[in-house]
């Protein structure tokens, strides 16, 4: 899925920065984190754009702060949506930002007969047509990551996206996920559904992401809201 370049505030990059070195392990597990004000002075930057980058990691679960002491790295992963420019970031990035392995991504992309339930979804007809990209994610040659996306032809622009829903559940994969996956017959996958939708409600993108459940150890999401966007369309 490829989606819109939004430059992104110095404390997701800072937090990015530190999240490759703590999940690629230059920075082990119980290892404290510099000071703010060393981080600050490193990087030219406030300690409160600090602060933010340390909440971020700590809402990945990556550091947790420990009084009087300092921010120290804990053990297990989160797959994390920070803000509203991580949202739509081409996988290259979403991964890039995890660790400095080696990341391919591989994309087909065609134009094909709506299926049923996704005519419905889109409020077409059966067989209307629809563009299908599947986007297959490796990491130093390990598969990480396969998405079916669905976009209608008439709406391509995601910059017209007012509401995104992600739901997380384990599913069984279809046999292409699993198979590039590599799962075992009845292995669940985490998969995440994306919902991209305009403020009148109509559904511009559906996509379907899968990853190995012992991947992560949990997802979180967090988005910044805008009070004036409408929510019509909403399940």
């Amino acid at each position: 899925m490829r989606g819109t370049a939004v430059s992104e505030p110095a404390y997701v990059t800072i937090a990015g920065e530190y999240a490759r070195r703590i999940r690629s392990g230059d920075i082990r597990p119980g290892s404290q984190l510099p000071s703010y004000s060393d981080i600050a002075r490193q990087k030219g930057v406030s300690d409160i754009v600090v602060r933010k980058a340390v909440e971020l990691l700590q809402g990945q679960g990556l550091v947790r702060s420990v009084r009087r002491k300092g921010v120290f790295v804990t053990e297990r992963p989160m797959l994390v949506r920070v803000s509203p420019e991580r949202q739509l970031e081409d996988p290259e990035d979403t991964f890039g930002n995890e660790s400095d392995l080696s990341v391919e991504i591989e994309r087909e992309t065609e134009l094909i007969p709506a299926a049923a339930d996704i005519a419905e979804a889109f409020d077409l007809s059966p067989g209307d047509e629809i563009i299908h990209v599947i986007t297959k994610a490796s990491e130093a040659g390990r598969p990480v990551s396969i998405s079916d996306t669905y976009q209608r032809p008439d709406l391509v622009d995601l910059s017209e996206t007012a509401v995104l829903e992600e739901t997380v559940a384990d599913r069984l994969p279809t046999s292409e996920h699993s198979a590039w996956l590599r799962t075992t017959p009845g292995d669940l996958v985490k998969q995440v559904r994306q919902r991209f939708i305009t403020a009148e409600g109509r559904l511009i993108m559906l996509s379907d992401v899968s990853y190995p459940r012992d991947r992560y150890d949990a997802f979180m999401f967090r988005m910044i809201l805008d009070p004036g966007a409408s929510t019509q369309g909403r399940s």
